[in-house]
């Protein structure tokens, strides 16, 4: 795997309803070879090889939360976190990234799924279909 290039890194703030902010030296996400290899590929399909994979987290599934993935054409927000991985940019908004921290985005091809797998250390359970979870 190749190294990370990190910018926009703000402070997390602490509100009573927000989860504790994330110690500087894990907000990272890692994308794997195989990861980076596909997720050119669907951006050459797509037609927008300079375009970004948008990486998150959203409430619901039937375990709490789902994992986001889509292909974002615009800048990078404020507040987003970039990371950039065989020359493709993955963002995370500051939000998703205190439950993303030491995630690794990964391909994954077996013969009843095909596509992205977050291998996530921060997950406690994940539903039966492998797309929500509940967090540590």
């Amino acid at each position: 795997m190749e190294s990370a290039q990190h910018t926009n890194e703000a402070a997390a703030s602490a509100a009573p309803s927000t989860p504790p902010p994330v110690p500087s030296s894990k907000r990272f996400i890692l994308v794997s070879e195989a990861g980076v290899a596909f997720a050119r590929q669907k951006l050459a399909q797509r037609g927008t090889p300079d375009a970004s994979v948008r990486v998150g987290i959203k409430g619901g599934g039937c375990s709490g939360f789902s994992y986001v993935i889509q292909f974002d054409d615009e800048p990078p927000r404020e507040k987003d976190s970039v990371f950039e991985f065989g020359g493709i940019r993955f963002l995370v908004d500051k939000k998703s990234l205190v439950y993303l921290a030491g995630s690794t985005l990964d391909y994954e091809k077996t013969l009843m799924f095909q596509g992205f797998k977050f291998r996530n250390p921060n997950e406690a359970t994940s539903c039966g279909c492998g797309h929500s979870f509940t967090v540590k």
